[in-house]
């Protein structure tokens, strides 16, 4: 029996509504609306995508706002968080979809930017650089990430190659003699919570591409000059064939950059629950809340509501997922480890396209949660007087 009557509120963004601050503080009203007599303890965390910043904010870090290219070459501030020599580098802050607004450009956005933050973070005595790979509207393969830093790829007459995926269709030759030399005295780490290769029918293009806003047409253009970058990486001294390993495809193929660059891979979800301390946070709790915008077959490859569903198990605590949309069934999602999934579409349509309206279910949620759930219930009237 749990010791407290407490609930955790540890969920990711609604990915394109609602930020994790945004969701835990929704739910946390809610709940005590429904029982001020709660404790509730509220840890927004992130997954290696947008958010992973703000996580490392929380967790003590300081912010770092710099000015580096944006997707299509245009200066934009970005932040990276700096703690104890470690950088935590978001790849959305450089190069994320929602700096080109409502638009798409799978062919020409580059990951200039993020090489741009990662010598940055160097400059700022990192000796740690955690990239956080995802949200990313590039589909560059980390080319522009691997240029920045003083990598070179070039067309077959030695011709430096113009940023974006496009032109890597014309890459004959990939140099990564020129790399700044800081970078092979600090350990670089890919946080990623997807597990895909840079090619084929799970890799980057096949998965994300659509999101990038990559039409057939396109994505048959993007896989064939990923799959001639690949190529031409061997030469470089590479080694193995980095394209086929889990997490090259992260971030339109920043994975991929990544691991040419020494990175090793971790999953960004376990890296940010670990830095939020949500073990500790777990034990003794009587309710463990998370969610993300879509509960599907990715959440089930180990996406950040999959990881609190397992640290809940392991202290003994139940955990429910509240999200925008559930597109796998109840058997799967108990399976997962989930006691319940509530999802806002069920509740009101509406809430997909409505951020104030799904503040308001949530926050109805969590009353619902506060007075009808059977753990807090249960831990209500056991610490009665």
């Amino acid at each position: 029996m749990a010791t407290a009557r407490r609930v955790v509120v540890a969920p990711d963004k609604f990915k394109g509504s609602l930020t994790a601050d945004e969701v835990g503080d929704a739910l946390r009203l809610g709940l005590l609306d429904g029982d001020p007599m709660l404790e509730v303890t509220v840890r927004p965390l992130a997954d290696g995508g947008e958010g992973s910043v703000a996580a490392c904010l929380r967790a003590g870090f300081a912010a770092r706002t710099v000015r580096v290219r944006g997707p299509l070459g245009d200066r934009v501030g970005a932040r990276f968080a700096l703690g104890g020599g470690t950088a935590v580098v978001e790849a959305a802050e450089a190069c994320g979809l929602q700096l080109l607004g409502g638009n798409r450009a799978p062919l020409a956005a580059s990951s200039s930017g993020v090489g741009d933050m990662i010598r940055h973070a160097l400059d700022a005595g990192a000796r740690r650089i955690v990239l956080a790979a995802g949200g990313s509207a590039s589909m560059d393969g980390g080319a522009g990430m691997l240029t920045a830093l003083g990598g070179r790829l070039t067309d077959a007459a030695g011709g430096r190659l113009p940023a974006g995926a496009a032109a890597l269709r014309s890459v004959a030759h990939l140099e990564l003699a020129g790399v700044d030399p800081r970078l092979s005295h600090a350990e670089l780490v890919l946080a990623a919570d997807v597990d895909a290769p840079l090619l084929g029918p799970s890799g980057a293009v096949a998965v994300f591409g659509p999101q990038k806003g990559a039409g057939p047409a396109e994505a048959a253009l993007l896989e064939h000059a990923l799959g001639v970058l690949a190529s031409v990486a061997p030469a470089a001294g590479t080694g193995a064939d980095l394209a086929a390993l889990p997490g090259a495809g992260a971030a339109g193929g920043i994975g991929f950059g990544a691991y040419l660059l020494g990175a090793r891979h971790v999953s960004g979800a376990e890296y940010f629950a670990e830095l939020a301390g949500l073990p500790a946070v777990l034990s003794g709790a009587s309710l463990a809340v998370t969610g993300e915008g879509c509960l599907d077959s990715q959440t089930l490859a180990g996406k950040l509501p999959l990881i609190v569903a397992a640290q809940a198990r392991s202290a003994g605590v139940p955990a429910i997922a509240a999200v925008g949309r559930c597109l796998i069934d109840a058997a799967e999602w108990r399976g997962a480890g989930f006691a319940a999934v509530h999802a806002l579409a069920d509740r009101d349509p509406r809430c997909a396209t409505d951020p104030e309206l799904s503040v308001h279910q949530l926050r109805l949620l969590g009353h619902e949660l506060a007075t009808t759930c059977p753990s807090v219930v249960a831990d209500r009237r056991a610490t009665a007087p």
